[in-house]
């Protein structure tokens, strides 16, 4: 993990890669439980036998399951000390290459695109790329829009 003492080293650290955080297996249970919150049962994410034979070969995630996944993967990439809290703030160019099928892997890498001073504080945009472990193409890239409060 890469910490930061203050906003000030994050601010210099603005167009470097941060790193990436851990793996984490996306599991069934967790696709159908997505499901349940998002009322999006769509057969190729709970479905398991039917989507066995569909174009992915296996249940896949819901893309808003693996952008909803960003905070969770990228918690051990940077942090930064003393601050009083920081909050997401939405995304931006959001897309998603390749579907993550149950049982996949996969981890957030972060880069600092830029920080710009507003009323709170500051706001961040990161661009967070979800790798697929043993795929080249990645799952989701997007731009993370967040606020850091002093």
């Amino acid at each position: 993990m890469r910490a930061f003492e203050n906003i000030d080293e994050l601010v210099a650290a603005k167009g470097e890669h941060l790193g990436f955080g851990e793996w984490h297996e996306v599991t069934q249970e967790q696709v159908n439980l997505f499901a349940d919150a998002t009322l999006d049962h769509q057969w190729i994410h709970i479905d398991v036998e039917k989507a066995k034979k569909g174009p992915f070969g296996g249940p896949v995630a819901h893309g808003y399951l693996t952008l909803s996944l960003v905070p969770y993967l990228v918690r051990d990439v940077y942090t930064v000390k003393n601050i009083k809290m920081g909050v997401n703030y939405g995304s931006n160019k959001v897309r998603f290459p390749q579907p993550v099928l149950v049982g996949a892997r996969v981890r957030g890498g972060v880069e600092l695109l830029d920080v710009t001073d507003i009323a709170l504080g500051k706001q961040l945009v990161t661009k967070v790329v979800i790798e697929i472990e043993g795929s080249d193409k990645p799952a989701c890239v997007a731009e993370i829009v967040s606020v850091i409060v002093p």
